[in-house]
């Protein structure tokens, strides 16, 4: 493996949230920048802004217009919005949702071409980002559809905690017609090889929550665990996934029970995702599993009503870009391993 230091791909997000704030607070430990060179695209006009609100005079960003030019002992920054851009702290507005996605379109086009190595992003606001260029209900079904590497699994991480859903950003009233026998295998099988290839884990184990109470009752409230969820889980099995349940939901996360499997499939996202943020909010991180390329992001969101007061934690966008480099390595290291293995012939020659 090459020892060149990875470059971050960030993208700033909301301009009227905290994006910029845990942004800042995170790159001000020069620690990192022996680890990766950072690259934040968006505004040195915005970023500016925030430092003054946040009164923080001790930072300072390397202004680039590509990425090749980054610098590797700085935290650099490439402008891609208009430079009139208006922040206005704790507001939605459709010029933040338009420099969201102008900074993310720019990222994602770096990152598609390996000028950058990893994306993380910074939050946005799903309703202001929306035009005819982003049609989508968040950044994992986006870049499913730019990168085109297939389907992905939203994944929430904080230490040994792993939590993925098999019916993401969908209505709850959509939720029952999402959970198909074809839908839980498809997540089990990206979990599982994320699971391998990019946390190094040998035969990991997988528990599978319910979709009903009391994980349906033996048919008295509800069919689906035993005409949806078991079938999948069988047939996983069969396949070599070690996948097993179904858990009731209620007392799943309440139990040591969590802590006893190495990745947790949730059938919906506030199932998976409530207990995880009531566990682990300040530290999680989303990692979009499945993905040809490696992205995670803070599992917070803009949080406008804290904007600009110097009071958000950059706890969780730190864990995420720890998350990236560690999943870049691990990848590229899976991938050193795989390659060109001795045929079992040639293993017994050196044996003899």
């Amino acid at each position: 493996m090459k020892n060149t230091k990875i470059k971050v791909g960030i993208t700033h997000g909301d301009i009227n949230g905290i994006g910029y704030e845990v942004i800042i607070k995170t790159l001000m430990d020069n620690r990192l920048l022996e680890l990766c060179t950072p690259i934040i695209y968006g505004s040195p006009k915005v970023a500016a802004y925030h430092r003054k609100a946040l009164n923080i005079d001790n930072f300072s960003l390397n202004n680039i217009k590509e990425a090749n030019e980054a610098q590797p002992k700085r935290a650099n920054i490439i402008n891609c919005v208009d430079e009139n851009i208006k922040v206005e702290l704790g507001k939605s507005t459709s010029a933040a949702g338009t420099s969201a996605f102008q900074a993310l379109e720019s990222a994602v086009a770096d990152l598609k071409k390996g000028a950058i190595d990893v994306l993380i992003t910074a939050p946005i606001n799903k309703k202001n980002i929306q035009s005819k260029d982003f049609e989508f209900p968040g950044h994992t079904e986006y870049l499913e559809a730019k990168l085109e590497s297939g389907k992905s699994l939203m994944l929430l991480l904080s230490g040994k905690l792993r939590v993925g859903v098999v019916a993401g950003h969908v209505p709850i009233s959509k939720v029952p017609e999402k959970i198909t026998k074809e839908a839980i295998l498809e997540k089990l099988e990206i979990l599982n090889a994320s699971l391998l290839k990019d946390f190094g884990i040998q035969k990991p184990k997988i528990a599978v929550l319910s979709l009903n109470p009391h994980a349906g009752d033996n048919g008295l409230i509800g069919t689906e665990e035993q005409d949806v969820i078991i079938p999948a889980l069988d047939t996983a099995r069969e396949k070599g996934i070690m996948a097993l349940g179904p858990f009731p939901a209620d007392g799943f996360f309440g139990s040591d029970d969590c802590t006893k499997f190495d990745a947790i499939l949730a059938m919906y996202h506030d199932q998976g995702l409530a207990p995880f943020k009531a566990l682990a909010f300040d530290s999680g991180v989303n990692f979009t599993a499945g993905l040809s390329e490696v992205r995670t992001s803070p599992a917070h969101g803009t949080a406008y009503s804290i904007a600009g007061t110097n009071v958000a934690s950059e706890v969780s966008f730190r864990e995420a870009l720890y998350l990236a480099l560690d999943v870049y390595k691990n990848r590229r290291m899976y991938e050193e391993i795989s390659k060109d293995p001795l045929k079992p012939a040639e293993n017994m020659k050196n044996v003899q």
